[in-house]
């Protein structure tokens, strides 16, 4: 008996390789021979803030400036048919933001002359681990300044308190202002002590498997119940992701400092907007103190606002202790979030310009074994 062998069917599916492009971290973009846009995935209108609708009717040339080593870059590429690689290019620009440094691939298309793929990459993913430590370096500071002062402040002021209490009871009516300002100042300090203090806590974080829609939707239920009512939010949630490990109480506390920082942002804004997004970014994997292997990190977290943006002078030191930019702030907030990102084994980053700030959170999921009785989502819509 014969057998005949049929050849496999290699004719490429446009819709998987579509799908293949929106998992990459990178920015991807196919110009065609008149630098026009003819194909952008998903990270590249987030690059660009632009659908992929807007994208496919403008050039290249509408997003840099004409001397931008970008369009000398496409031309050399263009000239001698060959892919270049250039480094920490400066593509800074009023339409993508100032101080837009990135890696830049670009290859010609071997069977469209003059076509080519763009591949960016918006700083070395080293670059931004090397941020982190310096982070987790910052939190170690406080909290060896939290404990000091748990112990040389927190007891001479409560002996002031007291003091001031005493003397209410013998002034005049003019002078217990004074001491009643005595009390006041003194209380703050002792909460601002007390903030200080969750630093130092060095006990194991008690983690399960956690469901980060189920926190985003609690986060999301306070938020508009408070002290963002007036502002709209965006859901963009991947349904199959896996869950996180992590302790839920902590997680919330997370989201709901960065929900709350971006509703601040978006203060005074025409339409204000907040979108939370999750997403499967596989690839990523960091070395941590105490483990033995690199950690993969392949949950994505975001909290994107359309607000003013971080200010340039403080966006390389944001997550240290003290900086901020409220007049009554302390500076606690960001830093407590990286403390509780890190010791998650995670890490947090952002990426900010005019009308669009986006803190990422890059965390593990949660082994097989400790997936089960896990909880819902309340089943908000997403658009």
């Amino acid at each position: 008996m014969a057998f005949t062998l049929r050849k496999k069917d290699t004719t490429p599916d446009p819709a998987l390789a579509l799908k293949v492009l929106d998992t990459l971290r990178d920015p991807v973009v196919l110009l065609n021979q008149d630098d026009s846009i003819a194909f952008a995935n998903l990270e590249a209108e987030y690059f660009f803030s632009s659908s992929r609708s807007q994208l496919a009717k403008t050039r290249i040339h509408d997003f840099v400036p004409f001397s931008s080593p970008l369009l000398a870059l496409i031309e050399q590429v263009r000239e001698h048919e060959s892919p270049v690689n250039e480094y920490r290019l400066d593509l800074s620009s009023p339409r993508l933001g100032s101080e837009r440094i990135v890696d830049v691939h670009v290859t010609p298309v071997s069977d469209d002359p003059g076509a080519m793929v763009i591949v960016f990459r918006e700083r070395s993913m080293a670059e931004k681990f090397d941020r982190q430590m310096t982070h987790r370096g910052a939190a170690r500071s406080v909290t060896g300044l939290a404990s000091m002062l748990g112990h040389e402040i927190k007891n001479p002021l409560s002996g002031i308190r007291g003091a001031a209490q005493l003397l209410e009871t013998v002034v005049g009516d003019e002078d217990r202002a004074l001491t009643g300002l005595i009390r006041e100042e003194t209380d703050r300090i002792v909460s601002l002590v007390d903030r200080m203090e969750v630093f130092s806590d060095e006990r194991p974080i008690e983690r399960e498997a956690v469901n980060i829609h189920v926190v985003l939707d609690r986060v999301h239920k306070i938020a508009v119940s408070g002290f963002a009512r007036d502002i709209e939010f965006q859901k963009f949630y991947d349904p199959s992701l896996p869950l996180v490990l992590g302790n839920k109480d902590q997680l919330i506390q997370v989201f709901l400092n960065l929900v709350k920082n971006a509703s601040e942002a978006c203060e005074n804004r025409e339409n204000p907007q907040i979108r939370l997004r999750t997403a499967f970014r596989p690839g990523v994997r960091l070395s941590i103190p105490g483990a033995n292997e690199r950690v993969a990190l392949p949950l994505e977290f975001s909290v994107e606002d359309n607000g003013a943006g971080v200010p340039e002078d403080i966006q390389m030191h944001m997550f240290d202790p003290f900086i901020t930019t409220k007049p009554n702030g302390s500076g606690l907030g960001l830093a407590l979030v990286a403390k509780i990102v890190g010791d998650h084994g995670g890490v947090i980053e952002c990426d900010s310009q005019p009308n669009r700030t986006v803190f990422r959170i890059l965390m593990p999921a949660a082994p097989r074994a400790a997936v089960a009785n896990v909880e819902s989502p309340a089943g908000d819509e997403q658009p």
